[in-house]
Parts: C-alpha cells; sequence; structure tokens
C-alpha cells in the first residue's frame, strides 16, 4: 500500500470509531435521567454499594469502624444557563467514549495488524480482551473504591474553626472529577499491558522493576494515603494492596516476555 491509502485506511478507521461513540453517546444520552441519578451521583449517595460493602468488610477484619466512611450529602449547583445541557453533552460524549473503549482498540489491531509478522501475531492473540479487561477493572476500582473515599474525604475536610465555607460544588467540576478518577484508573490499570509492550520492544527488564521496587511500594503507599479519609492503616491498604498487585504482575508479565526474547535470541544466534 502506498503512503495515500494507508491514510485513506487510518481515515476509515477513525470514522468507524467516532461513529461507535456517537452511538453509544446517543443511547446515554436518552436515559441520561437514570444514568445521572444512579451512576454519576452515586459515588455520593449514602446508600452507594461501596459504602455499605467497606463498612461491613472493615467489621469482619476486626477493623471496628476504621473502614466506615462518613456520610455524604452533597448538592450540586448549575451557574450557568446552559450548564445542565452541556453537562448531559459531556457525560454522552465521556460515557460513549469508555463504553467503546474495546470497538475502538479493535480499530487500532485492525490498522496495526498488516504491518505485523506471522510469529508476531501469534504473540498477540486475545490482547483486545485484555486491555479492555484492565481498563474496565480500573475504572471499576476507581469508581466503586477512589471515588467514594475520595469524596468523602473531600466532603468532610473543613477549614477554620467555624463552619463558614459551604460545600456546594458546580456540577461541571464533580463531572470533572468524577470522570479523572475512574478514566484516570481505567488508564492506570493499563500497567500490565505498558510492561508487555515495552518488554516486548525490549525497553523494559524485570530486573528494572525489581530494583525500583522499593521506591514504587513507596510511591504507591504515599498515593493511597492521599486520597484516603482515615489515617488508619486499614483503609490505606484497601487502597494500595490493588496498586501494588497490579506492579507485582508487572513484573511477572515482565519477566517472561524478557525470557521468550533470551530465547529466542539464542536459537537464532
Amino acid at each position: 500500500m502506498s503512503f495515500i491509502d494507508h491514510l485513506e485506511a487510518l481515515r476509515w478507521h477513525i470514522v468507524r470509531s467516532l461513529l461507535a461513540v456517537i452511538i453509544f453517546g446517543i443511547v446515554i444520552f436518552v436515559n441520561i435521567d437514570w444514568i445521572f441519578e444512579n451512576i454519576i451521583m452515586g459515588p455520593t449517595q449514602e446508600n452507594f454499594v461501596s459504602y455499605k460493602a467497606l463498612c461491613t468488610l472493615g467489621h469482619k477484619l476486626g477493623m471496628g469502624a476504621s473502614l466506615c466512611l462518613p456520610p455524604i450529602h452533597m448538592k450540586i449547583q448549575v451557574t450557568t444557563v446552559s450548564g445542565i445541557f452541556m453537562s448531559s453533552i459531556s457525560i454522552g460524549a465521556m460515557g460513549g467514549l469508555m463504553a467503546a473503549f474495546p470497538y475502538l482498540g479493535w480499530e487500532i489491531w485492525r490498522f496495526v495488524k498488516p504491518a505485523l509478522k506471522p510469529g508476531e501475531l501469534k504473540h498477540t492473540r486475545g490482547i483486545i480482551f485484555w486491555i479492555s479487561f484492565f481498563f474496565f477493572l480500573g475504572a471499576a476500582f476507581g469508581y466503586f473504591m477512589l471515588a467514594p473515599f475520595t469524596f468523602s474525604f473531600l466532603y468532610n475536610y473543613t477549614m477554620g474553626t467555624h463552619q463558614i465555607l459551604e460545600y456546594k460544588p458546580t456540577l461541571s467540576d464533580y463531572l470533572d472529577s468524577i470522570v479523572d478518577i475512574t478514566f484516570g484508573a481505567g488508564v492506570a490499570f493499563e500497567l500490565p499491558m505498558a510492561s508487555w509492550l515495552l518488554a516486548r520492544m525490549g525497553l523494559l527488564t524485570p530486573g528494572f522493576l525489581r530494583t525500583y521496587r522499593k521506591y514504587a511500594y513507596v510511591a504507591l503507599l504515599v498515593i493511597a494515603a492521599v486520597i484516603t479519609p482515615s489515617p488508619d492503616w486499614g483503609s490505606q491498604m484497601v487502597v494500595c494492596i490493588p496498586l501494588i498487585l497490579l506492579y507485582e504482575l508487572s513484573v511477572i508479565i515482565a519477566a517472561r516476555v524478557y525470557k521468550k526474547r533470551e530465547k529466542a535470541w539464542k536459537e537464532w544466534s
């Protein structure tokens, strides 16, 4: 294929991807009332599943009420005439993007696939499934775990001895926060896949990950301490342990890829 033909193929991949996002976005926009009340505002409700589950888990582990997050009675304000409508558009767009994520990955894969050799294709079976799996796993972790901790901490944080400040965030500010937490966690959970890709390219070795493991653990503990509302170790571990497991999984994946690369190099030489 010529360069122009590659551009034409890329254009159609982009067009189909945009259509998928638009279709999912329209479905979300049509059901915006239910989605806003039950999904978008879910982490701010007292009966949210994560609040009950964390409190029950804390009692079963003998940690008392350390995982029982303070209640939230958040009210959202809109400061512009078009604020509600534009926020509905934003919810539809971001929701469509997340719902269409597997299809977007598949379109990218279809564009890259012709450039790969048969031996390389053999090692990429199921890649779309695993990319989508880790993304949605991370998004669920962000939504059901990070969001309740974050909003509970920020809502109940006070400044000064007199409560003269009223916590009433704008709708756009809240949406930015929930999207950043959910989508950001989804991207962060792609760490194993990123390790696999970098290891395949020879840019990352398991030795590097093992050497800097202690520094990574410290960084993960700091992240957990920042986003959890309580200073006790129990709530911090609930957030930190999944991140540590993710890092260790990346080490295992990098080691397996590195071992296969060394074996193939020895056979070739």
